[in-house]
């Protein structure tokens, strides 16, 4: 199936979509010292604004998936984007604490909203047969933000501070005139428009409850997974803990990213060939021979090549759930299904940061003992969970997909 010039737009804008989000979300971690002098706090209170973050993506999820199944994807789409932009440059003239925090919240129920609606109308566009690869490429999209807010924070942290910094933000707003041109609506929402096919979300979620209960116990484990190896590495394992200054913790963090690339690619091309579960289950258990050169490591040499392996595993793992989820759900919910139940196990797993950092006070400010006991915990449960879950690799979302559909 020869793809046309709305399919590969789609694709770059959902990819970029999900880069400038959590770009934004990812600039907050190499500030919490900085900002904690600022206000007189401990940096532990700074820390609860990704708590905050993560716990108010359910609420974009539901309110943005919802109106994204009932007016479209592309017009919601292009909303989201808008407003986390706005809410990410405001944070940047907070005055106190407080009013950080709040903005943190609100900035997360905006970026709750941009992976499900990005995820269905690329997946319900694209040939079917380019899934698991287009999976892994979108879902570099999150370390590729990681990578650019590194990259940022290593040439102009220093000389901007923490406030200009989210100024930074504005910049996904661009991304609103390129979907506004270049995007076609999905095609399968624009069928069940023309069917006026209902989508009753409690009436679907009745009918497919136990469904809906695996999908959010599997993605709290895979939250643990990205957030445990992640929130508490560059500023409080790296730069507390080992003491790096700000370029040398941006550099290891970037060549981390670079790693989770690859690996959601790499993986997410070798679902398509040997299933979405074996897959998930080969990229995770990869973690665990990896975990001494990642958090016990004492140079920057083999920290950085355990930090890179490490997210070849959790992002290799991670790079198949947007096609495994999308493939999942329920047709009539898809712009709500997967980001919903994907934000409900961030929510579930909001507090992973807290609960490192009591575990590391509790053990000398040993971060590396706290990132490995969450990190090798839910590698052990992901691989139970996806064992007995099931997989649907293959399935028609479109009329359009329904010929090179595979079983």
């Amino acid at each position: 199936m020869k793809w046309t010039k709305s399919q590969k737009n789609v694709v770059l804008a959902a990819y970029l979509g999900w880069t400038l989000d959590a770009f934004d979300f990812f600039l907050m971690v190499f500030m919490f010292k900085d900002v904690a002098a600022t206000f007189h706090v401990d940096v532990k209170d700074v820390a609860r604004a990704t708590f905050l973050t993560l716990a108010a993506r359910p609420i974009g999820a539901f309110a943005f998936g919802r109106l994204a199944d009932r007016f479209g994807r592309k017009p919601v789409l292009m909303w989201n984007i808008l407003a986390f932009s706005v809410l990410e440059a405001a944070s940047g003239f907070a005055p106190s604490l407080t009013s950080l925090l709040i903005l943190r919240f609100l900035f997360g129920i905006a970026m709750g909203g941009e992976w499900g609606i990005g995820s269905a109308l690329t997946f319900e566009t694209i040939p079917s047969r380019a899934r698991g690869v287009v999976s892994g490429l979108l879902q570099a999209g999150y370390p590729s933000g990681f990578f650019v807010a590194s990259i940022a924070s290593y040439f102009l942290y220093d000389r901007l501070g923490w406030r200009y910094m989210f100024l930074l933000g504005l910049v996904p707003a661009i991304l609103v005139l390129f979907i506004r041109m270049g995007v076609d609506e999905s095609p399968a929402w624009t069928e069940q428009r023309v069917k006026r096919q209902p989508t009753g979300l409690l009436g679907v979620l009745r009918r497919e409850w136990k469904l809906a209960l695996y999908a959010v116990l599997l993605m709290t484990a895979f939250n643990f997974f990205s957030h445990g190896s992640q929130d508490a590495y560059p500023n409080l394992f790296l730069k507390i803990q080992h003491g790096f200054d700000t370029k040398t913790l941006s550099l290891m963090t970037a060549i981390a990213n670079i790693g989770a690339i690859c690996g959601g690619i790499g993986f997410g091309w070798l679902s398509e060939r040997i299933g979405r579960r074996r897959a998930i289950t080969l990229a995770a258990l990869l973690a665990l021979p990896i975990m001494p050169f990642w958090a016990f490591g004492s140079t920057p040499l083999v920290l950085g090549v355990g930090a890179f392996l490490m997210q070849v595993s959790v992002q290799g793992a991670w790079g198949i759930i947007p096609v495994h989820l999308n493939e999942l759900s329920p047709p009539e919910i898809r712009a709500t299904f997967p980001g919903f139940v994907y934000q409900l196990g961030n929510l579930v797993a909001s507090y992973n940061l807290p609960i490192q950092v009591m575990i590391a006070e509790d053990h000398g400010n040993n971060y590396g003992l706290a990132m490995a006991s969450v990190v090798g915990t839910v590698v052990i449960v992901i691989s139970l969970l996806v064992a007995w879950g099931p997989e649907r690799r293959g399935i028609a979302m479109a009329d359009a997909q329904r010929e090179p559909a595979t079983a």
